[in-house]
C-alpha cells in the first residue's frame, strides 16, 4: 500500500546539525573529514496510519527518491578507462591548512571536497558525482502498539554514499491519524457512550465498539452522565512489553429528539407524576438548588 500523503526530507541537508550530533555525525566511524563527507545522507519519512494499523501492526511498501550508484563508472566518478588522481591541491589528504592572523585553521579541501582525489576527465552520465538520481520500494515492518511520532530506524536504507561509501539511514515517522470514535492516551482508550434515559436509569446491556469488534456491557441503574465504565484488556498493546492497556467508556446519557406524539404523551405524563420525587432521587438537582439557596440566603 502506498501512502500518498507523506513528506520527505534529506536529514543530512536540512536537519545535518541535529543527526550529526545525536547519532553521530554522516560518518562512519574514524576521524578526520573525509568519512564525514563520504556517507549517505539520511533521509526521513512521514508515514501516516490508521489506530487500528498502529494497534495491531501493519507492514507497508513505501516509494523514495534516492540515489544510487552510477552503472556506467560503478561509482568511481570517473570516465570509464580512467581513474581519479592524487589531489593537486591536498595531496590527499581531504584537508588544507589556512592561516588567519597568529591562528592555523584546517578545512576541506575546496578542489576534491574532502575526497583526497581528483576526477580530470569525469564520467558524463553522472557527471563525476558517481550516482544518479532514482527512485526504490522499501518494506516496513510497523510494530503493533507504536504511538504517533515515534520513529522506524532503517539501516543502510538511505542515500548511498559517493563513490562507494556507506549509505545513510532512513527514518520512518509515524504520524496516527485521528480516529473517529476512540482517542488514545498511552495504551489506554477512551470513547464516548451515549445511553438513553431508560437505560441509564434501569440499567441494561449495550454494545460497545472496540478495536478488535463489539463487546457487551452492563449499565448500572441509576447511571449518570460521565460515569466512566471499564473494558479491561481492550486497550492498546505495549511496543516493548507484554502489558495492554484499557478501553474507557464516558456515558453521556442522551435526551431523545424528534418525539412522536405517544412519546411525548409518556414524557409528560412520568413528568407529572415525577412532580413529588423525593430529593434523594434527583442528587443533582438537589445540589444545585441547596447551592442556589445558599446563595441567595
Amino acid at each position: 500500500t502506498l501512502f500518498p500523503y507523506t513528506t520527505l526530507f534529506r536529514s543530512a541537508d536540512a536537519f545535518g546539525g541535529i543527526f550529526d550530533e545525536i547519532f553521530g555525525g554522516r560518518g562512519g566511524g574514524g576521524g578526520g573529514g573525509r568519512s564525514n563527507i563520504y556517507r549517505g545522507a539520511d533521509l526521513r519519512y512521514n508515514l501516516e496510519i490508521t489506530l487500528e494499523q498502529a494497534a495491531h501492526g501493519t507492514e507497508t511498501k513505501i516509494r523514495i527518491p534516492t540515489m544510487e550508484e552510477c552503472e556506467v563508472c560503478h561509482g568511481s566518478g570517473a570516465k570509464p578507462g580512467t581513474s581519479a588522481s592524487t589531489c593537486s591541491t591536498c595531496h590527499g589528504s581531504g584537508t588544507i591548512h589556512v592561516r588567519q592572523a597568529i591562528f592555523q585553521m584546517q578545512q576541506t579541501c575546496p578542489t576534491c571536497h574532502g575526497s583526497g582525489k581528483e576526477i580530470k576527465e569525469p564520467c558524463i552520465k553522472c557527471r563525476g558525482e558517481g550516482r544518479v538520481k532514482t527512485s526504490k520500494t522499501v518494506e516496513v515492518n510497523i510494530p503493533a502498539g507504536i504511538d504517533d511520532g515515534q520513529r522506524i530506524r532503517l539501516s543502510g536504507e538511505g542515500e548511498p554514499g559517493q563513490h562507494g561509501a556507506p549509505a545513510g539511514d532512513l527514518y520512518v515517522v509515524v504520524q496516527v491519524k485521528a480516529h473517529k470514535t476512540f482517542e488514545r492516551n498511552g495504551l489506554d482508550l477512551h470513547c464516548e457512550l451515549p445511553v438513553s434515559f431508560a437505560t441509564a436509569a434501569l440499567g441494561g446491556d449495550v454494545e460497545v465498539p472496540t478495536l478488535d469488534g463489539k463487546v457487551k456491557l452492563s449499565i448500572p441503574s441509576e447511571t449518570q452522565t460521565g460515569r466512566r465504565m471499564r473494558v479491561k484488556g481492550k486497550g492498546i498493546k505495549s511496543l516493548r512489553s507484554s502489558a495492554v492497556g484499557d478501553l474507557y467508556c464516558h456515558v453521556v446519557v442522551e435526551t431523545p429528539i424528534n418525539l412522536t406524539d405517544r412519546q411525548k404523551e409518556l414524557l409528560e405524563e412520568f413528568d407529572k407524576i415525577s412532580t413529588g420525587l423525593d430529593r434523594s432521587q434527583t442528587p443533582r438537582q438537589k445540589s444545585f438548588f441547596d447551592k442556589v439557596r445558599d446563595i441567595f440566603d
